[in-house]
């Protein structure tokens, strides 16, 4: 069901739509809520099967790719360090995903990377297109903030000389764009020039 908010919002579209004073007493649109509560209800039923759907596929998808990588590695995923942020990537006016994710124990070391992948959405499903390793022991640690215009922002933690393997303590930020297929880094997005195509 809709939020209270959401359904008072409606309510005084609908009386804007209708040309019904704001003063006029909510008891003589009580008809009408009950209508419009009845309505949501029955298109959010209808509609919460499909998106939960598309997002079990969704996740399937990120999550054979992950899957794999790390076969590949001889790792595993260390699942609760995943991100999900989703945004337009591509340019298309269609929601992506920008997945931050941890691969450890390759070959059975203590090691870990952390991994940025990119997701576009074709044809209703989500495909990856490219990846990069952003982080890391012993190189920085990040964290997926946000997606937004065709931007991934992210914030990290570099090391400095006196910091141990478990503990970066430098705070930054760095951000990254889809180009074709390739993930590039931009350590300040609103300068151009060598670093920052």
């Amino acid at each position: 069901m809709l939020p209270t908010h959401k359904i008072v919002w409606l309510m005084k579209s609908i009386r804007a739509t209708h040309n019904v004073p704001s003063t006029q007493k909510d008891e003589d649109f009580r008809p009408m809520n009950h209508a419009i509560c009845v309505i949501t209800t029955i298109v959010l039923f209808w509609v919460s099967p499909c998106a939960l759907a598309l997002q079990d596929q969704d996740m399937a998808v990120i999550d054979t790719f992950i899957t794999r990588q790390a076969h590949r590695e001889r790792g595993e995923e260390y699942k609760d360090a995943r991100k999900v942020a989703i945004g337009d990537l591509n340019h298309d006016g269609i929601s992506d995903a920008a997945v931050l994710y941890t691969i450890e124990g390759q070959g059975g070391t203590n090691n870990h990377i952390q991994y940025l992948a990119v997701f576009v959405r074709s044809n209703g499903a989500l495909v990856a297109v490219g990846h990069a390793k952003v982080g890391g022991k012993s190189y920085r640690s990040v964290e997926l903030t946000s997606v937004d215009d065709d931007m991934i922002h992210l914030k990290t933690l570099r090391y400095l000389r006196n910091d141990a393997a478990c503990c970066p303590s430098k705070k930054g930020e760095t951000h990254y764009v889809l180009r074709g297929r390739i993930l590039q880094e931009q350590k300040d997005p609103h300068v151009k020039g060598r670093h920052n195509p």
